[in-house]
């Protein structure tokens, strides 16, 4: 091999980051030597290292066919002097490629570095962000019907019709006005959310306080399946409930408890269902001090009753964990994203091909946040089968925080 000899270096690895790779093989190869090359010069004998290599090569394409592939990140929502925050307290909703979701428009005030980093005296002001072409872009959106009463909305009031929950334009958004003591309220759509009704009451269906984010199932014209988190016995937050209407919403019942009273928290269910009386839901779990991870339950008889089905994610960091957000894929997968509030600051993935029993290795789709105050994930499968990932993030340290999204190929089974 003579000093002149050209070599191309060639990269086979999978398209998806776990830190800064998750896997990936270099090899140098002569460009007289590339068994993809087109043109040769003269037959080249097969040998022990181009077997070698060649095998490499082929395991890898295997690997690649089928993994997941992040395409790109988007900026849903930038504003100077605000704090994006939150999508997970409000929701996502879909309709093929129309895409809302909703999140806080705080007003952003540099702190310390362990705490949000936005004015807790100015008010959070919803706000929405719309898709019309599967994530690629947004348009931010402040309709005046989701103001609550603190803020110049309407009075709370008590809902006066059925809502229809099988309307192919409905959705509904629940919001609490306390973590540990206070009440709930919901809003709906008829109109893909440019227009909603609200506020009305929810109940406390017999507790201290309710803390309800957007979590639900429909069953049918007037019945729904709701998820919550309710005060726990001290007062404090939270365990998560079940609860249940089949007259439209104009009454509810509680169901369940989902797991025991735990010794920090366990809020924020995120849910899908697997079979007609089969159920799974993540919660968002606080241990002892400050340090959080991801709980699953499983009911088998149409939310009556919860059992432990695992613990996907052991740490997902300090400042109290992160929410997750649980969706089924069209192949049957399911998947699971959230955020990792410890460095490297990361939004992540993880995939159950057994409906949660076993769960992948994390997966991570960005890596590059600035610190710890990022995540509260929501995601949804566009009709072409890839994944858009809405979530609040730290570009750097010292500026507003954002909405951003991840459009991401989940790959195959």
């Amino acid at each position: 091999m003579s000093a002149s000899t050209q070599f191309a270096p060639i990269s086979i690895g999978f398209p998806f980051d776990v830190g800064a790779a998750v896997w990936q093989h270099r090899v140098m190869m002569s460009e007289t030597e590339n068994p993809f090359s087109l043109t040769r010069a003269a037959p080249v004998q097969a040998s022990a290292p181009r077997i070698k290599l060649l095998s490499v090569l082929l395991v890898a394409a295997l690997c690649l066919a089928g993994a997941p592939k992040v395409h790109h990140h988007v900026t849903v929502f930038q504003e100077k002097g605000r704090y994006g925050g939150w999508p997970a307290n409000y929701g996502l909703w879909s309709w093929g490629d129309e895409i809302l979701v909703g999140f806080s428009a705080a007003y952003f005030k540099l702190l310390p570095p362990n705490r949000h980093q936005y004015d807790n005296t100015k008010p959070e002001e919803p706000r929405l962000a719309r898709s019309l072409d599967g994530g690629e872009t947004w348009t931010v959106e402040a309709p005046p019907s989701i103001l609550p009463p603190e803020q110049g909305g309407p009075a709370v009031m008590e809902l006066d019709k059925p809502m229809d929950f099988t309307d192919p334009n409905f959705a509904m958004m629940l919001r609490f006005t306390d973590t540990n003591r206070g009440s709930s309220r919901f809003w709906y759509t008829t109109d893909r959310g440019h227009k909603w009704r609200g506020p009305f009451a929810f109940p406390l269906l017999g507790q201290r306080g309710i803390a309800a984010r957007t979590d639900y199932i429909v069953n049918g014209k007037l019945d729904l399946l709701i998820f919550l988190t309710a005060s726990k016995s001290d007062g404090k937050e939270g365990r998560p409930l079940c609860a249940r209407t089949e007259d439209g919403g104009m009454t509810w019942k509680f169901v369940s408890w989902i797991g025991g009273e735990p010794a920090g928290f366990s809020i924020m269910p995120s849910t899908v269902r697997l079979a007609k009386k089969e159920l799974v839901t993540a919660t968002r779990v606080k241990y002892d001090g400050n340090s959080g991870g991801i709980d699953l339950y499983r009911s088998m008889d149409d939310g009556a009753s919860w059992q432990s089905y695992g613990r996907p994610v052991v740490w997902s960091g300090p400042f109290n964990g992160n929410p997750p957000s649980l969706i089924r894929l069209r192949d049957g997968r399911l998947l699971l994203t959230y955020g990792m509030r410890t460095p490297p600051y990361r939004i992540c993935a993880r995939f159950s091909n057994d409906g949660g029993k076993v769960w992948s290795d994390e997966i991570v789709l960005r890596n590059d946040g600035a610190l710890w105050d990022l995540g509260y994930v929501r995601s949804v499968q566009r009709p072409d089968g890839n994944i858009v990932t809405v979530y609040y993030f730290p570009e750097l340290a010292s500026t507003e925080r954002i909405i951003a999204a991840t459009i991401w190929d989940p790959g195959t089974k």
